[in-house]
C-alpha cells in the first residue's frame, strides 16, 4: 500500500509535468481516499473505465484522457455528473497525465509504440518534443507498413499513399490527435508520419509531398503509454495494477 501524495509526487517528478504547456490539468483530477493499493489504468476516464474500477476495487484510476479539458462547459451536468459522482461515491482517485505522457521517452505512447511494433528509435524533436523519429530495420511499402499496424493494434487503419511500391525506411509518428504535425515530420525528411486521426488537409500534403500518412486510431495508438507507466508504479510502489480497455474504434 501506498500514499497517494507519494504516487502524485513521484509521477510529477518523473513525467516533468510542469514543463508541458497543456490542455488540460496533469495530476490528481479528482481526490480519493488516501492510501492506494490497486490501480486501475486506462486511456480514457470513460464511464466504462470508471465502472471496471469499482469492480475492481481500485484506490486509483491512472488515465491518459482525463476529466477536464480547457475551453469546454464548465457546470457538471449529464455524463460528467455520472462519472464524477461514481468516483466520489466509492472514494476512488482520478489521475491523468496527458502530454507529459506522450513526450515521456521511456513510458510515453510514442516511444511504447515504436517499441510495440519494433522500430528503430531514434529521438523526439518537433513541439514540447511530441514528434518522435526513427527506421524501420528493415524497408517496407506503404501497404505492409499499414499491415503490420493492423496487425499489432488490432484495427485496420487509413492509409493516403501515392506511391505503392515506395520504399519506407525513415519514419516520424505522433499518436493521438497528431495529424497537424504532419507538415512538421514532411520538413525533417520521413518517408511516411504515423498517427491517430486524420483530417481534410492530410490527404493533400500527402498526394503533393509524396510522404506517405497513416492514420491508425487515436485510441489504438495510445494504448501502451499508461499501461508502461502503471507497471512503472506497480513496480516503485509494490501495489497492483491493471488495464481496462475498450473497444473503441476512434
Amino acid at each position: 500500500m501506498a500514499n497517494r501524495n507519494e504516487i502524485l509526487d513521484w509521477c510529477a517528478t518523473q513525467l516533468d509535468i510542469n514543463q508541458f504547456r497543456d490542455f488540460c490539468p496533469n495530476g490528481l483530477q479528482i481526490e480519493g481516499k488516501n492510501e492506494v493499493n490497486r490501480i486501475v489504468c486506462a486511456v480514457t476516464a470513460s464511464q466504462a473505465a470508471i465502472d471496471f474500477a469499482v469492480a475492481q476495487q481500485a484506490d486509483m484510476l491512472l488515465v491518459h484522457h482525463g476529466m477536464f479539458w480547457k475551453n469546454e462547459n464548465v457546470v457538471i451536468t449529464g455524463w460528467k455528473k455520472r462519472r464524477i459522482q461514481t468516483l466520489l461515491c466509492h472514494d476512488i482517485n482520478l489521475a491523468g497525465y496527458h502530454l507529459p505522457l506522450d513526450a515521456h521517452q521511456r513510458w510515453g505512447n510514442n516511444v511504447q509504440l515504436g517499441l510495440r511494433l519494433g522500430w528503430q528509435l531514434d529521438g523526439c524533436g518537433g513541439e514540447q518534443n511530441l514528434l518522435q523519429f526513427g527506421n524501420l530495420t528493415h524497408p517496407q511499402t506503404p501497404v505492409e507498413l499499414a499491415e503490420q499496424l493492423a496487425q499489432n493494434l488490432g484495427r485496420k487503419p487509413l492509409l493516403l499513399s501515392t506511391k505503392p511500391q515506395q520504399q519506407i525506411r525513415k519514419l516520424g509518428w505522433c499518436t493521438g490527435g497528431g495529424q497537424s504535425f504532419f507538415q512538421q515530420a514532411i520538413d525533417t525528411g520521413v518517408d511516411a508520419y504515423i498517427t491517430g486521426e486524420v483530417s481534410e488537409p492530410q490527404y493533400h500534403l500527402a498526394q503533393e509531398y509524396g510522404v506517405v500518412f497513416i492514420a491508425a486510431g487515436h485510441h489504438a495508438t495510445e494504448r501502451y503509454g499508461i499501461q508502461a507507466l502503471a507497471q512503472a508504479l506497480a513496480a516503485q510502489f509494490n501495489i497492483h495494477q491493471q488495464f481496462f480497455d475498450e473497444p473503441n474504434p476512434a
